[in-house]
């Protein structure tokens, strides 16, 4: 199922005067069409999943995609092009005269491409953009994915179209999120929260980050468990002790743990952070920390409608002022999260962002702070934002977390 609110683009793309927008990036065409991109993509080259957004909400989307990803399902209106896996069904195959045979009644015969044939994708394109009376129609494209070289083959193949930048449009659909990319987020950062649980537990002196690493992975995997559903993928920054460069590090007496994790579900990644302790801080680190949390609680306070994401940069960094750090610059406290290429999605809680936060945004805020001789500590957690202000998806305690004794 598309995640895409077509009213809303139907009124982004009319502001941009696009007649529709074509989709090359992976993400953005599981985003646009709620199916999978397929392994063809794995070379970041475009045309191996295309989806075509109409401006037109009333207009049905199509998509354009590899023989093996598409398989039987025919959700939207699906063109398919061959890629270099083969494979064919078979229906009491008893001998291999049969499963030629098979090849042969399916169409599925000649030769196959080293990966896949980008020109036949783009023809495709051009087909369907004909059928869709577009051929001549001002498109946008999610340029920011696009190698300069495959826009280039676009244009040369498709050229009566006026092709333009859609970037903007596309990030701006993706802040705002619906109730099942929500409940993707939710579910991704109960898992994250899961395994920092176990992480805390598990933690002795001796272990190293890796050990860690591992004891989260497992507490994140048995939530998902739990809860009745996969992960689609994971990934953490733990560090230990004073010297960050040292990933071999033993946790001993007064060393901070700090993790930043994140679990995904059907591809929406969490993004969070906790900072442990084994025994007692150092008063520095506890002044340090004591800072970060009050900043963090002051960012919170600034994270509602109406506010620019400039604003909660600007209260969070002279918090921090306050406390003495004058030369503590932060390029940004937070991100929007969702099912971006890397963790970190736009837009960013930075200094001068006059975007407006708004309602069914989901929102990382973060308040971190790294030393070579004292050790990382910070705190981040993800907001859904309400009406009233800023709603955690987070549960564990935001105090510097004392594990063991000295």
């Amino acid at each position: 199922m598309s995640d895409i609110d077509r009213k809303r683009a139907e009124k982004l793309l009319a502001a941009e005067g696009l007649d529709g927008m074509v989709l090359f990036r992976p993400e953005a065409f599981r985003y646009a069409t709620g199916l999978a991109a397929g392994v063809a993509t794995m070379w970041g080259r475009a045309g191996s999943a295309i989806a075509l957004v109409p401006a037109n909400a009333g207009a049905p989307l199509a998509a354009i995609m590899s023989d093996h990803a598409a398989g039987s399902a025919r959700p939207i209106d699906i063109r398919t092009h061959r890629i270099w896996i083969d494979g064919v069904t078979v229906t009491n195959a008893a001998s291999i005269a049969d499963v030629d045979a098979a090849y042969r009644a399916s169409g599925n015969i000649g030769p196959r491409p080293e990966t896949f044939d980008q020109d036949a994708c783009f023809r495709l394109l051009a087909d369907l953009l004909a059928e869709r009376n577009l051929s001549r129609a001002t498109l946008g494209v999610d340029l920011d994915f696009m190698p300069a070289a495959d826009f280039a083959r676009l244009k040369s193949l498709i050229p009566e179209v006026d092709w333009r930048d859609a970037s903007d449009v596309l990030r701006r659909l993706r802040l705002i999120k619906n109730t099942r990319e929500i409940e993707r987020l939710r579910r991704a950062t109960t898992c994250a929260e899961a395994g920092l649980a176990s992480l805390a537990h598990a933690a002795q002196p001796g272990l190293r980050a890796a050990d860690l690493s591992a004891a989260w992975l497992a507490g994140a995997r048995a939530e998902a468990i739990r809860n009745g559903h996969g992960l689609s993928g994971h990934w953490d920054y733990i560090s230990i002790g004073a010297d960050l460069q040292n990933a071999g590090a033993m946790l001993g007496d007064g060393d901070l743990i700090k993790a930043d994790v994140g679990t995904l579900v059907d591809g929406y990644s969490s993004d969070g952070a906790r900072t442990f302790v084994w025994g007692k801080p150092s008063p520095l680190a506890a002044d340090i920390y004591k800072a970060l949390l009050e900043t963090f609680m002051a960012g919170v306070e600034t994270l509602r409608p109406g506010r620019r994401f400039g604003d909660v940069h600007e209260t969070m960094l002279a918090t921090m002022r306050r406390h003495g750090f004058k030369e503590y610059y932060r390029g940004h406290f937070g991100h929007s999260v969702g099912a971006a290429a890397g963790i970190e999605e736009w837009p960013f809680l930075s200094h001068g962002n006059d975007i407006v936060i708004e309602p069914d945004m989901v929102l990382a805020l973060e308040a971190p702070f790294y030393a070579n001789g004292i050790g990382a500590l910070m705190i981040e957690e993800q907001f859904l934002i309400s009406p009233d202000g800023a709603q955690s998806m987070n549960r564990l305690p935001r105090e510097l977390i004392s594990l063991g004794t000295i």
